[in-house]
């Protein structure tokens, strides 16, 4: 079995933040070419359902943006003005030398939105929020930091789907009188796991 794909099978049983940052900045280099070779289809997924309900010059923020694949399937869908942000520095260098991003910056679990709310129109999440990468809160303060009427697009893949405390995240967004479920779409996470994801998008009222 090869060291790549050791990677990606491993992923969902970090246990902390330190673990998670410690083991992403060791896949950096090969992060690409192994998710592209087991057909990851989320990126684009998502893409697709944001394209639909934005206009394709809206500023979106892609948070943990990693090495830069969901900002290039933005960037094909049509976006034009996408900032990237991660936690792993090693990460975000390989998004940096691919000049895929009008700008980026690292950020910080404890602060993952350091700008007054409103700044951007779309927030985007891609196989972000779930098991053994951030926290359910984070979907929470990604609706926050949304200018009003702007749309979250994120997706819970087949961990988080099963995972009471992300269903709970959910069903707590959609609770508020703020928000509403514009769409949610199953279908192919990475295909050569033969893994699932439902990309969701959320307007901010």
């Amino acid at each position: 079995m090869s060291e790549h794909h050791e990677f990606l099978r491993d992923v969902y049983d970090l246990s902390s933040q330190a673990d998670t940052d410690e083991y992403y900045s060791r896949w950096a280099a090969t992060y690409d070419d192994e998710l592209i070779r087991q057909g990851y289809r989320t990126p684009s997924r998502c893409a697709a359902a944001l394209s639909r309900c934005v206009a394709l010059d809206a500023p979106l923020l892609d948070i943990g943006c990693g090495t830069g694949l969901s900002g290039a399937a933005f960037a094909a869908a049509g976006f034009t003005d996408v900032t990237g942000t991660d936690v792993n520095a090693e990460m975000l260098a390989v998004a940096d030398d691919a000049g895929i991003y009008r700008t980026t910056w690292v950020t910080d679990l404890d602060d993952p939105f350091p700008f007054t709310s409103g700044r951007f129109a779309a927030i985007a999440a891609v196989g972000v929020i779930g098991v053994g990468a951030a926290p359910a809160a984070l979907l929470g303060q990604a609706l926050d930091a949304l200018t009003p009427g702007g749309h979250v697009v994120f997706s819970y893949n087949d961990h988080a789907l099963g995972d009471p405390e992300y269903r709970q995240a959910l069903d707590d967004a959609l609770a508020l009188d703020t928000v509403e479920q514009v769409s949610a779409e199953h279908g192919v996470h990475i295909a050569g796991l033969g893994s699932s994801s439902t990309v969701f998008v959320l307007r901010r009222t």
